[in-house]
């Protein structure tokens, strides 16, 4: 190629379609993140091209003086661990909410769960912005269009409400950031996992920055 003129470069390189390659994912998380439509409503598979790898559901190591069973949300690094016997725990990719999601620290217990739950915003987003959320202020049931996605545990401290909310999302490319509303999203098929695995009654510990 020694001496070829830069016309001539470039009228080589111009024979040529760019070749674009998708990233190779793995079968294991293609089928984690799959799509279900064996429910009350379909739930779309996750296009995981669009979520950071870190934020997959996977078993770590985590070292922690909480028992098995617990639920440890980590809002500063956007993840949520299920802790496990042996130093180990699972861990799953959150989206935190500016506003609602950091309104409680500490402790607190799942007091009620959800399959497919209701929503009604709060008092905060619709004047936040009145025109997104007024439309629902009578609330919204559940569905593929819920912004609390397919399942959602509901955080209870001293028998009360918290309104602090763990739950699905029609956002999963947010899974790893602050967004601008709701509490703690995680993923649709994470949600439902974690829904199915963890009892009412079970202690969380929230930390916040």
């Amino acid at each position: 190629m020694v001496g070829l003129s830069a016309t001539a470069l470039a009228a080589c390189s111009g024979t040529r379609t760019p070749v674009v390659s998708e990233p190779q994912i793995d079968p294991y998380y293609q089928a984690m993140y799959g799509a279900d439509y064996s429910g009350k409503f379909p739930v779309e598979a996750t296009d995981l091209r669009r979520v950071d790898p870190q934020f997959w559901r996977q078993e770590v190591p985590y070292v922690t003086s909480e028992r098995a069973g617990t639920l440890v949300v980590d809002t500063p690094n956007r993840f949520l661990y299920l802790v496990m016997e042996g130093g180990r725990a699972l861990r799953y990719g959150i989206g935190v909410g500016k506003t609602e999601a950091l309104v409680f620290r500490g402790t607190a217990t799942v007091g009620r769960k959800a399959e497919w739950p209701r929503w009604t915003p709060t008092q905060s987003m619709i004047a936040r912005e009145p025109e997104r959320y007024g439309p629902y202020a009578g609330g919204m049931e559940g569905g593929v269009e819920n912004p609390l996605g397919p399942r959602a545990l509901y955080l209870y401290k001293d028998g009360r409400d918290t309104l602090f909310r763990i739950h699905g999302t029609t956002e999963p490319y947010t899974i790893g950031t602050n967004v601008s509303s709701g509490c703690i999203r995680l993923m649709n098929q994470d949600i439902i996992d974690l829904h199915r695995r963890v009892p009412t009654g079970a202690k969380v510990v929230v930390i916040n920055a």
